[in-house]
């Protein structure tokens, strides 16, 4: 047994978590301060303390049956300070100040340490992202620019905007095209360090420095809240860096937040919002011109996934332990943890193949009725948390299938649903989809892209958590032998066509495919 007090400046520390360092053995202040701990007799322990408002204390050296300890904490700055200048999570530009120096293995390839997982993912590109970039600048990827929106002018309504012409040059939409004269707010998701002092001011092809570094790990560890309105969402005219609340410490002090309340010595503190799922919100949810763009936050708010009896938060699914025993490098300090513990900074989505794979589940069945094959399909959303698909409103989920006879001969479709046209090479195949279509409400273009401009759902099929959606599709029955049966899930980035214009070239991801042989 250990016995203690857990003190400031000004007198105890009630509900102060006093920790084996590095374990879960660990026990909680009461109001005086006092706390006891039972550890074995034999050998010695590093203890640390933690309180909200204050950062890590420790650790101090106790055995067992030692007399009284006294764990010191200090207090963490209340303000967020403007002044101060962002550290670099790469070792060239920053040295032993940045993350790299402690938290890489970069000679080992398979490293699970938190950079080399965090370069790897799409957070630290969200400001070199070229589809973003492209979108933001209305270029394909040459760098060649569509025109100027054209515009009219209204009587009623003053100016707006028309249709590209079909005579120009066309390289897709682009924020910088229908407002040139405006930064936008972009760079409050994909820059924010960059954009946390100017939101309205930053124009992501220019930033420099630790703004480049996208969704930088020193930015993520001076987040401190979520200012949220009443409804559970950021305020739809709060996006990005606007909704957090930062502790940006003062000149030669430092301040990192993150999941644990033993990180000591050091200006560390334990935050449980880094666990949280509204940790996401400010960037997973966008609201323009009063209609809800993209939501992945309040998607899983409204699902099963936020509640009591399922738990799961965005950090579950998107940053789940992937077997690593230790956060910083054993040399500097790291300590050995139970992995489950320890949260992936790889944070799978959109371009996770496995991810998106073990996200829905396809059953089919075929049945004979008179000269008729009658093909029955469920997609059910499984294991995703929000819609599928969700995020950017360019996405898509085709349904597709394809009925052959015994010589290999594609049966035709006699009733059932078929693909757009704006499903490209895949337009008019028997198949359904899933997506959320915006219109733009002064040029009625759609599918489209441009959601910085007044726009309006027109449709959304997507599937909720848990939902499922059911598709009838007859064919005539094959004369001579079986017919084979390919049913086929596949997610698709963007539109074809602004695929096209662009120049991307994402190709498809196979989520599910089943084949019934020997159909009937």
């Amino acid at each position: 047994m250990v016995q203690g007090r857990v003190l400031e400046d000004f007198g105890p520390v009630a509900t102060a978590t006093v920790r084996i360092q590095g374990t879960s053995t660990f026990t909680t202040s009461g109001a005086d301060g006092t706390f006891e701990l039972g550890v074995p007799n034999t050998g010695s322990y590093a203890l640390t303390a933690c309180a909200i408002g204050y950062f890590c204390g420790g650790p101090v050296e106790v055995t067992g049956g030692q007399g009284e300890v006294e764990l010191i904490l200090q207090r963490h700055p209340t303000q967020d300070h403007e002044g101060y200048e962002w550290v670099s999570a790469f070792a060239a530009d920053a040295a032993d100040r940045s993350c790299e120096a402690c938290h890489s293995q970069s000679s080992d390839r398979e490293s699970l340490l938190p950079f080399d997982e965090w370069v790897l993912d799409a957070h630290s590109q969200s400001s070199l992202n070229p589809r973003f970039l492209s979108m933001y600048a209305g270029t394909d990827m040459a760098g060649i620019q569509s025109p100027l929106t054209r515009r009219a002018q209204s009587r009623d309504y003053g100016s707006l905007p028309l249709r590209p012409s079909a005579s120009d040059p066309y390289a897709g939409p682009g924020y910088r095209l229908d407002f040139p004269a405006t930064a936008g707010n972009c760079g409050a998701c994909h820059t924010p360090a960059a954009a946390v002092d100017a939101p309205y001011e930053t124009d992501p092809r220019v930033v420099e420095g630790v703004g480049a570094e996208g969704v930088a790990c020193d930015f993520c560890h001076k987040v401190w809240d979520v200012r949220l309105a009443e409804d559970g969402l950021p305020s739809p005219n709060m996006p990005g860096v606007m909704s957090f609340e930062l502790r940006r410490p003062p000149e030669g002090h430092q301040f990192f937040a993150g999941p644990f309340d033993d990180v000591a010595p050091g200006e560390d503190t334990f935050s449980p919002l880094q666990s949280e799922s509204r940790f996401c919100a400010p960037c997973h949810h966008g609201v323009f011109w009063g209609v809800t763009v993209y939501n992945s936050f309040g998607e899983w708010l409204n699902s099963p996934y936020s509640g009591s009896d399922e738990g799961r938060t965005c950090q579950d699914c998107h940053m789940p332990s992937r077997g690593s025993t230790h956060f910083a490098r054993i040399d500097k300090g790291g300590l050995i943890r139970d992995p489950k513990d320890i949260a992936s900074h790889r944070m799978p989505g959109a371009n996770d193949v496995a991810l998106l794979q073990n996200t829905v589940e396809l059953d089919v069945s075929g049945e004979r009725a008179g000269d008729e094959l009658v093909v029955t399909t469920t997609v059910t959303n499984t294991n995703a948390g929000h819609h599928v698909p969700t995020g950017s409103p360019l996405r898509q989920v085709f349904l597709v299938v394809t009925v052959r006879d015994a010589f290999g001969e594609t049966l035709p479709l006699r009733s059932g649903p078929i693909l757009p046209d704006w499903a490209g090479d895949l337009e008019g195949q028997p198949g359904t989809y899933y997506a959320k279509i915006l219109q733009e409400i002064w040029t009625n273009l759609a599918p489209t892209g441009a959601y910085w401009v007044p726009t309006r759902i027109a449709e959304d099929t997507r599937l909720p958590a848990f939902h499922a959606n059911t598709s009838r599709f007859v064919f005539p029955a094959p004369e001579q032998g079986e017919a084979e049966i390919e049913v086929r899930v596949l997610f698709r980035r963007a539109f074809s066509e602004l695929m096209k214009w662009k120049g991307w070239t994402d190709p498809d991801i196979l989520m599910e495919r089943t084949v019934l042989s020997g159909a009937p």
